[in-house]
């Protein structure tokens, strides 16, 4: 029997990174920027589960104010400015109108809320609250006319944000800042030897061995699962999994702006508009018993999610409109609430330190819009560990792509459509908003669509998928139609198998 050679040692890296979601890759980034060697591991595709999963907003959270989750919003609102700067490309400006003909909240106090909301964060680049009467403005548009007319509206700000596109650049900013990212690796068992941790690790190729100085924990709904591999288990705190859902369906509505829709259990649905001929709506709150694992929407909450719909608009919508679901599951800190729709979203660093053994920091709980803030937050406990690291820097640096020129969308796609007048300006807009600069990486000399590769359908050219490879990890049709893209919803059927077979060939 053939001897296998010996495999090229690995170095002992400052931190290994357990999971590939939001926490992990901002972690990851952070860290490499100060000059940390981290080895980041994912047991599946970038963003697979919980990170693609969410409604793609980037907000303070207006509903945790009535939990008093002060310090959260504050935070969150400030993150948001920020993010918006960082990556205009994959995040934008979103107006929500909030109805209040079937509020089951005064307007007094909604107006309060929203006050706050305008004022906790130091809004500067978004426009405030102002009223509405929906029977005259034209974001009244497809609402449903009760007794009294529409009614009167309140309308505010937040950001749209592809959840699955800002993990992979954080993991691309972290990669070109050394880090080491391995997806389609899982961490085997891990244990401290002196300092220092010793894992096994395995991907396709087979299980191998790596050591490292501090063991980050950012498995999101498996947290949990991992202490329990590495013994050390926590019973004073842990994570508490709640499943959200989501329904797309045809476009219930002309306008760019999304709809806050209360129910009468007092919860509530958005409406988004989405992927141009669509509207996005969620999300539930579901307790999820089960270990964590692949999600999936549930008969009771399509029910709910189409109820709320029909509750406000004009058209009806029934399962049968339903042309996507996706479903998730939250990992939020148990903070012991009786409500599912109350749990907390704000995140708890435990860091384990001892001379005994090494270090070890896992992350509970968390949303997406504090994932940067979170991260620095984690770096806080970490870099004291190494004298070489350097001081934050993350506020403010912008996302690969994300460098455009004033940060002015627009004028880019017009520039790009100048450049390249051969190319379908639809193609053009697309690709600015998936790469933002990057996409000047993607499309070099091309003269023509041909120059791009042939198209396997729907506008998707062989030379963007040879660049989603390249350079962002991407390996099967899964992770370019609904990870990296949501071209999964527009392109021809027969596209996925054309996309397998050309994966596989090359």
């Amino acid at each position: 029997m053939a001897i296998p050679p010996p495999q090229s040692p690995e170095p002992v890296y400052d931190l290994l990174i357990v999971g590939g979601g939001v926490n992990g890759a901002g972690i990851a980034r952070d860290a490499a920027g100060r000059g940390l060697s981290v080895l980041l591991v994912e047991a599946e595709d970038l963003a697979s589960h919980t990170s693609s999963a969410s409604t793609k907003l980037i907000h303070g959270g207006l509903r945790y104010l009535e939990y008093y989750e002060f310090r959260l919003v504050r935070e969150a609102l400030i993150e948001r400015e920020r993010l918006l700067g960082m990556a205009p490309h994959i995040i934008w400006p979103l107006r929500f109108v909030l109805p209040q003909s079937q509020s089951p909240r005064p307007a007094w106090m909604v107006r309060l809320g929203l006050f706050l909301y305008d004022h906790l964060g130091g809004r500067k680049k978004l426009p405030g609250t102002e009223r509405l009467d929906l029977d005259r403005a034209p974001q009244g548009s497809g609402l449903k006319r009760g007794a009294k007319g529409k009614g009167s509206a309140f309308v505010y700000s937040d950001c749209w944000v592809q959840d699955s596109r800002l993990v992979v650049l954080n993991a691309m900013d972290a990669a070109a800042r050394g880090a080491d990212i391995r997806t389609r690796t899982r961490l085997v068992e891990a244990q401290s030897a002196g300092d220092q941790w010793l894992a096994t690790i395995e991907d396709e190729t087979g299980p191998r061995q790596v050591r490292a100085k501090v063991l980050v924990n950012a498995a999101g709904p498996w947290v949990d699962a991992v202490l329990r591999t590495l013994g050390r288990a926590r019973n004073d705190r842990g994570v508490r999994l709640i499943k959200g859902s989501h329904i797309v369906v045809p476009r219930l509505y002309e306008g760019d702006h999304a709809f806050m829709l209360q129910n009468p259990d007092r919860r509530i649905v958005f409406a988004i508009p989405y992927e141009q001929h669509f509207t996005l709506i969620g999300t539930t709150d579901e307790p999820w018993n089960a270990p964590p694992g692949k999600a999936e929407i549930s008969q009771g909450e399509i029910d709910y999610l189409c109820e709320t719909v029909n509750r406000y608009f004009e058209r009806n919508v029934s399962p049968a409109d339903i042309v996507w679901s996706y479903a998730g599951i939250r990992p939020l800190y148990d903070d012991h609430a009786a409500n599912a729709s109350a749990v907390t979203r704000d995140y708890v660093l435990d860091f384990d330190q001892s001379e005994s053994r090494a270090p070890m920091l896992s992350v509970f709980g968390g949303k997406i819009t504090t994932y940067r803030k979170l991260a620095e937050h984690a770096m806080e406990h970490i870099a004291p560990l190494f004298p070489q690291a350097g001081a934050p820097w993350t506020a403010g640096a912008t996302l690969p792509g994300g460098d455009l020129p004033d940060g002015d969308f627009d004028g880019f796609v017009a520039a790009l459509v100048s450049r390249y007048p051969q190319l379908d300006p639809a193609l053009l807009h697309r690709l600015a908003r998936a790469y933002g600069t990057r996409a000047l990486d993607l499309l070099g000399t091309a003269k023509t669509p041909g120059d791009l590769g042939p198209d396997l359908g729907g506008g998707l050219h062989t030379g963007e998928v040879d660049y989603l490879v390249r350079h962002e990890w991407a390996r099967s049709a899964q992770d370019i139609l609904y990870r990296r893209s949501k071209l999964g919803l527009h392109v021809p059927e027969g596209t996925a198998q054309a996309l397998e077979a050309y994966l596989a060939g090359n």
